[in-house]
């Protein structure tokens, strides 16, 4: 198995362009071999028919990438600490942004001979290693839905799920409509 490359590399606000995601059914206009796989498994968890009165939004305080495992680590360790505190009903978790932007890495050989490998290819748009969600400054990345009395636990489930995430994040509290 590969070793990922560290993020720190990709998630720079001045390399946030549109997200590449151009894939065609014509070879000579696809330069993307392979769309990997979205490692968030499920986008909507909890109770998902009720309506709550209290809706609290983890939201970044920048603009980055953020990673499709970074999204899922910190979906999970929310879903967990809410179905430890509150059981499988009495709450609703949202995640809000979707992994489109396909991250691209030219790997380079080294050792000797290395310089003749690595020159002439056409179309050198790398290698899909990855997908990442670009988000600005102020959108949510998670909304977890509660009555008035689970608000701490909500608050608890963002906050620890905020570990997760390359960035600086603040908890949002509003009351639905």
């Amino acid at each position: 198995m590969a070793k990922l490359r560290k993020f720190v590399a990709y998630r720079r606000t001045d390399r946030l362009k549109r997200a590449y995601t151009r894939y065609s059914k014509y070879k000579k206009y696809c330069y993307v071999r392979a769309r990997p796989v979205c490692k968030i498994a499920r986008f909507d968890l909890g109770e998902l028919n009720k309506s709550f009165p209290h809706v609290l939004h983890l939201v970044t305080k920048s603009t980055l990438q953020i990673r499709d495992n970074a999204l899922e680590s910190a979906r999970t360790s929310a879903t967990r600490w809410m179905e430890k505190t509150l059981g499988k009903t009495g709450w609703n978790l949202k995640v809000r942004v979707y992994p489109h932007h396909i991250l691209r890495e030219n790997p380079l050989a080294s050792g000797a001979g290395a310089d003749r490998m690595s020159t002439g290819m056409a179309h050198n748009y790398g290698k899909p290693m990855g997908i990442a969600a670009q988000v600005h400054a102020g959108n949510p990345l998670l909304t977890v839905s509660v009555d008035s009395e689970n608000v701490p636990a909500a608050r608890q489930a963002l906050k620890r799920a905020m570990y997760k995430v390359p960035c600086t994040c603040s908890i949002v509290a509003e009351k639905a409509q």
